[in-house]
């Protein structure tokens, strides 16, 4: 009786796990790099051109300017985050202040369009780590391992 008690146990813990094996499996939701690579990848050939990371670059930047201005502050790349990446930001994520710190050029805390374009292609530059001219999905998710530490 124990015996058929304890195997019985053990079927059903089994077919649980794999249950939930296979929930956690198809429960695949985009990540911000999924999100970039389909809003940057225009003619859907699976990588990024510098041209298409240029453009994508551009319509983020008009994103973030709130106020359209012409300068990104903190406040405003923090407000736009959601539309940005798709994502809520990641725990340990570099907060808007330090993004901005690392390509203002002037050091006056915010970001002109000329600023982030520039700091965008510098990005583009190290992610292209293959140095073909292109950004695969790979690439761009190294590339924002490395940029989003602190």
């Amino acid at each position: 009786m124990k015996r058929a008690t304890l195997l019985g146990a053990l079927a059903v813990g089994m077919v649980f796990g794999v249950a939930v094996w296979g929930w956690a499996q198809t429960d695949a939701r985009p990540t911000a790099v999924d999100n970039e690579m389909k809003a940057m990848d225009t003619n859907g050939d699976g990588k990024i051109s510098a041209e298409e990371h240029a453009a994508g670059v551009s319509r983020m930047f008009t994103t973030m300017d709130a106020n359209t201005d012409g300068k990104v502050t903190a406040s405003e790349m923090t407000a736009a985050h959601d539309r940005v990446t798709g994502t809520k930001p990641a725990k340990g994520e570099m907060t808007a202040a330090e993004k901005i710190k690392t390509i203002d050029t002037n050091g006056d805390g915010i970001l002109t369009a000329d600023e982030h374009a520039a700091g965008a292609r510098t990005m583009f530059d190290r992610m292209d780590t293959d140095k073909d001219g292109f950004l695969s999905k790979a690439e761009l998710a190294a590339g924002h391992a490395m940029k989003m530490r602190k």
